[in-house]
């Protein structure tokens, strides 16, 4: 088990903490398949790390405003407290990015790195999504050390320990959830699990059937992959997920199941009367 402080490392003032490390090394393994990816389809690598810088950028500020606005007020934050604090929004080093916010900003950045450079964007968006969804399968290991992105109690063997301090407040009674008994469902780890299922996937489809994809379906399929996963871990491994007035649904859940229907109909639209071998 995670100590919960989420330190690496510290020597007076200078701190590495788990979280930022692991996002780090996301960012750069998944830039490293991206520019296997650039030099597999003829394009300049080059690309990939120069583009990286500003997709980074506004990813990291896409991720972190995700997070304040949909920040679940049972974990004692929510919008009210940022608003309350702003300082605190800067704090990223704390935990607390959400992955919708950073691949909006993401693909914010490299639309406005290809328009720069004419390149052709659905093209470039199919290079980066497995290096995405992979960074994404390491990163999420940043919440194990932060004892954060756990979901209800479970007796599987798998389940992992969260101390007193890093509860839900519906699980800070011990004498019900008692420290050294008590496992809860480890979200992080299945939605890493699932991440790098996808990584294998779009890498395995990009190869494949090269000759039959057309620039774009690759995102797409991203776009299909991680929201259905997304939806079920939502429902059933987040008590603190941020329900949508009315439905009484998980957000991300929504959003996930929308993303995901898009994406199908406009593969499907794409490829109709394309024939099959």
């Amino acid at each position: 088990m995670s100590d919960g402080t989420g330190i690496l490392l510290q020597a007076g003032p200078f701190t590495v903490r788990w979280y930022g490390l692991l996002i780090a090394v996301g960012a750069l393994l998944g830039g490293y398949v991206a520019s296997l990816e650039a030099r597999r389809r003829g394009e300049d690598p080059d690309h990939v790390w120069n583009g990286l810088i500003v997709v980074l950028i506004l990813g990291i500020i896409g991720a972190r405003l995700y997070h304040v606005i949909s920040s679940p007020q049972e974990g004692g934050l929510g919008l009210r407290y940022y608003l309350s604090n702003p300082v605190e929004i800067v704090k990223i080093w704390q935990g607390g990015l959400g992955i919708y916010g950073a691949v909006i900003g993401g693909v914010i950045g490299l639309l406005l790195y290809a328009r720069r450079h004419r390149l052709n964007p659905w093209r470039w968006l199919d290079i980066a999504a497995p290096g995405l969804i992979l960074g994404q399968a390491i990163g999420r290991w940043g919440n194990f050390f932060n004892q954060e992105l756990y979901g209800p109690p479970t007796t599987l063997p798998w389940g992992i320990k969260i101390d007193a301090l890093h509860r839900l407040p519906r699980y800070a009674d011990l004498s019900r959830y008692p420290v050294e008994t008590t496992r809860f469902h480890p979200t992080f780890l299945y939605e890493s699990v699932w991440n790098f299922l996808g990584f294998l996937f779009l890498m395995g489809v990009g190869r494949r059937y090269a000759h039959r994809l057309k620039d774009g379906d690759v995102i797409l399929l991203y776009a299909i992959w991680y929201p259905l996963g997304r939806s079920v871990i939502e429902y059933f491994f987040r008590p603190d997920a941020w329900l949508m007035p009315g439905l009484g649904l998980p957000v991300a859940m929504v959003i996930s199941l929308a993303i995901a229907v898009i994406a199908a109909i406009a593969l499907v639209v794409r490829h109709r009367g394309q024939g099959t071998s």
